[in-house]
C-alpha cells in the first residue's frame, strides 16, 4: 500500500510541474507577443499606413484587443493554429482586418487568453489597436455552436468582428462547443 501512496504523491509533483511549465511557457510568449505588437503599432503609426495597404505575415504579432470589462489587453497574432493561438488571440488569416468593411475573426483558448470571457455581456466592447488606427466595437448578439461548425465564418456584407473561444468555459479538456460573440462598429478611434 506504501508504494501506491507514494506514486500518487509523485504522479501529482509531477503533474503540478508540468502544469506549472506549461503555464510559465504561455505567459512568456504572451508577453513577447505583445512587445512585438507594441513596437509595430508604433512604428507603423509614424509611417501613417492605412487598412488597404497594410500587411502581416503569418504567427506575426501585429495587433492588440483590448476588452475594458475585464482590464485586460492581449496581443493579436496572425493565423490560428497551435503556434499562434500559444502566442495570443489569433487572426483568422482569410477574414479582413478592421476597417476594410467585412468580418474580421479573432480566436482564442478559453484557459489562456479568454480565462475570464464568462464575463463577457452584450453591450460590452472590444477595441483593436492596429498599427493605422484603433476601432471600438460593441456586442451585440452572441451564440453557442457546435465545435465542427464553420457557418459563423461568412460574408456579412458589413463590417463585424467576430470572437470565439471553447464553450464551456470550466470543461476539462477538449470542449464540445464554442462561443461566439458578434461586435459592431462603435467608432473609428484613430
Amino acid at each position: 500500500m506504501r508504494w501506491v501512496r507514494n506514486f500518487t504523491f509523485m504522479s501529482g509533483i509531477i503533474f503540478i510541474g508540468i502544469f506549472t511549465y506549461q503555464f510559465l511557457q504561455s505567459e512568456k510568449l504572451q508577453n513577447d507577443s505583445m512587445q512585438e505588437a507594441e513596437t509595430r503599432i508604433a512604428a507603423n503609426k509614424e509611417a501613417q499606413s492605412n487598412p488597404d495597404t497594410f500587411k502581416v505575415n503569418e504567427n506575426e504579432a501585429f495587433s492588440t484587443l483590448e476588452i475594458p470589462k475585464l482590464g485586460k489587453e492581449i496581443p493579436v497574432v496572425e493565423g490560428t493554429d497551435a503556434d499562434a493561438l500559444s502566442k495570443g488571440i489569433g487572426h483568422l488569416s482569410q477574414s479582413v482586418l478592421p476597417g476594410q468593411g467585412e468580418q474580421i475573426v479573432l480566436s482564442g483558448h478559453r484557459d489562456t487568453v479568454f480565462r475570464e470571457f464568462n464575463k463577457i455581456e452584450i453591450g460590452d466592447t472590444f477595441i483593436v489597436h492596429m498599427p493605422y488606427g484603433s476601432y471600438s466595437y460593441v456586442i451585440k448578439d452572441t451564440e453557442i455552436v457546435d465545435e465542427d461548425d464553420t457557418s459563423v465564418i461568412r460574408e456579412m456584407g458589413e463590417e463585424v468582428l467576430v470572437v470565439t473561444t471553447c464553450y464551456p468555459f470550466r470543461f476539462v479538456g477538449n470542449a464540445p462547443e464554442r462561443f461566439v460573440a458578434y461586435a459592431y462598429p462603435v467608432q473609428n478611434t484613430n
